[in-house]
């Protein structure tokens, strides 16, 4: 039994509404071409999504943002740095904090309506910032429509790699989308899952029957596996890397591009490892010109305080999975870029 509580507008009506301001739409398709140009191999820069596990309250994640953004300055050259604005939370068991989509304030009652327009407000006002546009996680496909104009970068969960919605979706989007390999970690399932999103398909969506042309910038997202006991195993070693450029090599892939997330079940969640994890793939990057080609960059959790909390008390702590500091996110990027 559904029990109907608010009347969402269509995208359209909320996009009217609060639209892209014109001069940070420039922006925004500017900041698109950096990102695509690093999937495709046009640029050999790195891409970083960097920021919160999730977004919880607009005005830390906007003095963070602001922060990358200064930093963004330094490393230009050698970096393209996109905050990640998660705004969706996945659940493992269903309970707890979703994201600012479905609670706006994560101390008071679930409010959907007013999560699309804070999350607009948020990636509006972080633009306006910082000069970044930001990355979000496809958690619910069909909300999409509702802040797509904002994105430079779309990823899909691990618990989602396998749902056919996801990647037909997927397949429309006209920014790279990250997909994340299954938390079992199946290497066909993730190359699978890049080939559906690369295709062009015919499906129905949002009370339409749409057809789009495949998405060529859809790329893998190694974060590690787990399995049935919730034990972890890392795939971000030299090893795990190779398979899956064979696995593309063998499949007629495009754009063949890995992203690694360095936290998850490749750090076992202990945020602290991310550092660790990004140096030593940089070191692999310099041993081996194939491992370099492939590996495109960094998925890594961060926020200005650093490890997480159960509840909101400390500003800009995150309130769902631990994440490193501030300062040692500057020293890791720069790090990083003095590397790349």
């Amino acid at each position: 039994m559904f029990e109907k509580q608010i009347k969402i507008p269509e995208p359209e009506e909320i996009l009217a509404t609060l639209p892209m301001p014109e001069n940070l739409k420039k922006i925004k398709a500017q900041r698109d071409k950096l990102v695509s140009d690093v999937i495709s191999g046009k640029s050999d820069k790195l891409l970083i999504i960097v920021g919160p596990c999730s977004a919880h309250e607009s005005k830390p994640v906007l003095e963070y943002v602001e922060k990358l953004g200064k930093l963004n300055e330094r490393v230009k050259d050698k970096l393209v740095l996109v905050p990640r604005i998660y705004t969706n939370k996945p659940r493992t068991r269903g309970t707890g904090y979703k994201g600012m989509f479905s609670q706006p304030d994560p101390t008071k009652a679930e409010d959907i309506l007013k999560g699309i327009f804070a999350i607009r407000e948020l990636n509006i006002g972080a633009i306006s910032a910082s000069g970044l546009s930001a990355a979000d996680e496809m958690l619910y496909p069909a909300n999409m429509p509702y802040f797509e104009d904002l994105l430079s970068y779309i990823s899909v969960g691990a618990r989602s790699c396998e749902n056919q919605l996801h990647r037909l979706v997927s397949s429309g989007m006209d920014v790279p989308v990250g997909i994340k390999n299954p938390t079992g970690g199946s290497l066909l399932v993730l190359l699978n899952s890049i080939y559906a999103a690369q295709r062009g398909q015919i499906f129905k969506l949002n009370g339409w029957q749409v057809k789009t042309q495949g998405n060529p910038l859809t790329h893998a997202i190694l974060r590690g596996a787990s399995d049935y006991s919730g034990n972890d195993t890392p795939n971000y070693h030299y090893e795990n890397v190779m398979q899956v450029a064979e696995g593309y090599a063998n499949s007629g892939l495009k754009n063949p591009a890995i992203i690694i997330d360095a936290n998850h079940s490749n750090s076992g969640k202990k945020f602290k490892q991310q550092i660790r994890i990004c140096e030593e793939v940089m070191q692999n990057r310099l041993y081996d010109k194939d491992f370099r080609k492939i590996v495109k960059g960094f998925m890594i959790e961060s926020f200005l305080e650093e490890g997480n909390q159960t509840e909101d008390v400390v500003y800009g702590k995150s309130i769902t999975d631990p994440c490193l500091g501030w300062r040692d996110t500057e020293r890791l990027l720069l790090d990083i870029a003095e590397k790349a």
